[in-house]
């Protein structure tokens, strides 16, 4: 026979264990929502590719690069940034840790001043990427960009994905490989 004080014991051993359930079914309702919420942001903010796209241009340094050739060789990442972009501070480091493990990075620097300026910028964060200078920002503005820092990844001379925002570089690295893969 159970008394009410062994009752009341069963009901608080069961509390806590109910609040954790809910708790845990709360924390996954938001992360869910919060993934929906962002991967429709990002692709509705994503770069798109040109019908004609100009995938040979030239670097601050007077370098051609061929877009085309290097996606034909392995998937390439194409970074629009500026030097002017505060969250472009924080995922520079990503894209030149990135470049540094000799995946194929080409940067897009949208309106940050001459090559001059733009030269004295990498060289002071010590960025040693590949680096279009888009003065005017028409490049950008052919992807059809609508904020920075975003990205594309390129293979065949074509769009695989495109993506906007904060990127760890596991992520980077995972795009490139499954573009590489499918």
């Amino acid at each position: 026979m159970t008394t009410d004080l062994d009752q009341k014991d069963i009901k608080s051993k069961k509390q806590p264990k109910q609040k954790i359930i809910s708790l845990l079914k709360t924390v996954t309702l938001y992360a869910l929502m919060f993934v929906v919420i962002y991967s429709a942001v990002n692709w509705w903010r994503q770069p798109v590719m040109p019908a004609n796209p100009q995938l040979q241009l030239t670097d601050y340094q007077g370098q051609t690069v061929d877009l085309a050739e290097l996606s034909h060789k392995q998937p390439t990442l194409v970074y629009f940034w500026g030097t002017w972009c505060s969250v472009c501070s924080f995922t520079s480091p990503t894209i030149n840790k990135l470049a540094a493990d000799n995946y194929p990075v080409v940067t897009i620097a949208v309106q940050s001043g001459s090559d001059q300026e733009l030269y004295s910028y990498l060289n002071e964060h010590q960025y040693s990427f590949t680096a279009i200078n888009d003065q005017e920002g028409n490049i950008f503005a052919d992807w059809q960009g609508q904020v920075t820092p975003s990205y594309v990844v390129l293979e065949n001379g074509e769009m695989t994905q495109g993506l906007t925002g904060i990127q760890p570089l596991w992520s980077l690295k995972l795009r490139l490989w499954l573009a590489s893969v499918f």
